[in-house]
């Protein structure tokens, strides 16, 4: 189901697609590929939106950088000084926080008109084509993210690209969620796989050391409350993975709402919200971003996010939702 959500400046329309199913329901927006909203029972049976979003077109646009719900590419995360080598080349990326760039660049895929495909009745097919030298990086790449609601409810996201000339990959979902539907998320209880995490300097980004999260605040391994201070990277176990395979669980102890996360990814990003602005508040959701470790194109250590001619990238995250 589709509607017309609001129009670019340049006339460009931009339309919100509703998912539903076994008592969820997802609405998406073709700008950015964004999850606007997820609608889940509590424990009561009671319905409520667990992540945060604009009720308007405007609102995304009057209040891009919280990456609410977008689609995160052509590199999610931090890329150093804002340069990175290839194959002997060195590309110069946008400092769009100086000196680094994050998520993509100025006008990242989260700040795109995706085209959009209905499958197979319970799922949609986003997909643009990311021309050769948009925001600095190299090759021209066709992308697609398929979002899918499976028998059980859950949202499943996969990720595919290809390219005609050697680049970088790097894509994510950017929600923020709230399990309660309102208020502070640092009540929520946190349980990752991750026995590392990349420590990261003055300006974010690693420093090239997995350090053990034993005997740290950054040890999840065992449920516990999230709380503030995290803007992070945890090195999940198993590392990248054919098949998604089950890396943490978020839990609301009030609402009694639970969220599993799924992924194929060696990494998720634990971000606390701890700047988010009017709207909203700090703390007030939790970003779960999966993908690869940042800065990983300086850093030939981590795993690699070089996509090639004749490769696909492929990559897939499902968030499940249920009650206890």
């Amino acid at each position: 189901m589709s509607e017309q959500f609001g129009t670019l400046s340049d006339g460009t329309p931009v339309h919100r697609w509703t998912l539903e199913r076994s008592g969820v329901r997802v609405r998406i927006l073709s700008y950015g590929g964004i999850v606007q909203s997820v609608e889940v029972p509590d424990r009561e049976g009671r319905t409520g939106n667990v992540v945060l979003g604009f009720a308007d077109l405007d609102g995304y646009l009057t209040h891009p950088e919280p990456y609410l719900g977008a689609l995160v590419g052509r590199y999610a995360n931090r890329i150093a000084g804002g340069r990175f080598p290839l194959d002997g080349v060195t590309y110069a990326l946008a400092q769009n926080t100086p000196p680094n760039s994050l998520h993509g660049g100025e006008r990242g895929f989260d700040k795109r008109v995706w085209d959009v495909t209905p499958v197979d009745g319970h799922g949609l097919r986003l997909s643009r084509v990311g021309p050769h030298g948009e925001e600095g990086f190299p090759g021209r790449v066709e992308v697609s993210a398929t979002y899918t609601l499976d028998d059980s409810g859950a949202l499943r996201i996969a990720y595919e690209a290809v390219t005609d000339a050697p680049t970088v990959v790097n894509l994510t979902n950017h929600s923020y969620w709230n399990l309660a539907g309102g208020g502070n998320a640092g009540g929520h209880e946190l349980r990752l796989d991750a026995s590392h995490y990349t420590p990261v300097d003055a300006d974010l980004i690693p420093t090239g050391v997995l350090e053990e999260v034993a005997g740290t605040r950054f040890d999840f391994r065992e449920a516990r409350k999230v709380g503030a201070g995290y803007d992070h990277n945890f090195v999940l176990d198993g590392g990248v993975t054919r098949a998604a395979r089950e890396v943490g669980e978020l839990y609301d102890p009030a609402s009694g709402r639970v969220l599993t996360v799924s992924t194929t990814e060696p990494g998720l990003q634990l971000y606390t919200a701890d700047h988010l602005r009017e709207p909203f508040a700090p703390g007030d959701a939790i970003a779960l971003e999966t993908q690869h470790f940042p800065d990983s194109p300086n850093r030939p250590e981590f795993p690699s996010t070089v996509l090639r001619p004749g490769e696909v990238y492929r990559s897939e995250t499902v968030y499940g939702f249920t009650v206890r």
